[in-house]
């Protein structure tokens, strides 16, 4: 099942990141899809802040990974952008089963190597501060937050 649900700000798309966090736990695995500027990093962020991470949160295209240790669970932030799918040599695994939480930008090029449980959020560019998102569920604990945050 889908869930809708519709940022007509910013601030909107910060709500939804702090109520995902509030039901965060480790091992947790969010995907983040949608164009250039539709709000994935915004919401990572937003997330990050919401688990007292101290550091400043920016896209990790060049890094590829950037883990965050200062908060309440670790956290990885991965961009997968520049890899046009190609994930040789990254044990993902190692992220996923860590106690963290891991957020993936851009993980539909790479949806062989996502575990079999996560939550897939897409961002879609309505209007230049509307954006439309759908939270993807894959896994009962997953639908069980949406359900929650919606």
């Amino acid at each position: 099942m889908n869930y809708k649900y519709l940022s007509r700000s910013d601030n909107d798309t910060i709500t939804l990141a702090e109520n995902i966090e509030s039901e965060k736990f480790p091992n947790m695995v969010i995907v983040l899809n949608g164009e250039l500027g539709s709000g994935k990093t915004l919401f990572t962020g937003a997330f990050a802040k919401a688990m007292e991470v101290e550091e400043t949160i920016s896209s990790p295209t060049f890094n590829i990974i950037k883990e965050y240790h200062s908060g309440e669970l670790p956290l990885y932030h991965i961009d997968v952008y520049r890899l046009d799918g190609n994930v040789k040599g990254f044990d993902l695994n190692e992220y996923y089963n860590n106690g963290g939480v891991t957020i993936i930008e851009w993980g539909d090029t790479i949806t062989d190597y996502l575990p079999s449980e996560y939550l897939e959020i897409i961002f879609n560019v309505a209007s230049e501060n509307k954006r439309l998102i759908y939270l993807r569920p894959h896994g009962s604990q997953y639908e069980e937050i949406c359900e929650a945050v919606i």
